[in-house]
């Protein structure tokens, strides 16, 4: 029976380093990219220059989160699929099974 450790530790690895990547060079990026989509959908519906109404505020602060958000949810998701990926790898090479491949030619 398989027991998957390596492939585990390196999907918990790989998704604490993405979480530590997003908090050192994701978290304002997003929020800065976030910010310029909201205010170009803002200015887009209440015109430009853009007035500090509750509207425009909303759309630009919802914005932001989105774009914080999916600048996470892109480096975690990125760095646990690496990290399942080597932990699979390692965990195939450390139990010496190696899978063979048929070729079959007509």
């Amino acid at each position: 029976m398989k027991t998957n450790g390596m492939t585990k530790k390196g999907l918990y690895i790989g998704a604490g380093s993405g979480l530590m990547l997003f908090a050192i060079i994701g978290l304002l990026p997003g929020s800065v990219i976030g910010g310029m989509i909201g205010i170009n959908i803002a200015g887009s519906l209440f015109g430009l220059p853009l007035e500090a109404t509750i509207f425009a505020r909303l759309i630009v602060a919802a914005s932001m989160i989105l774009g914080v958000c999916m600048s996470g949810a892109m480096l975690v998701t990125a760095t646990s699929s690496l990290g399942w990926l080597m932990g699979n790898m390692a965990e195939t090479l450390l139990s010496g099974k190696a899978v063979a491949v048929e070729s079959r030619s007509r």
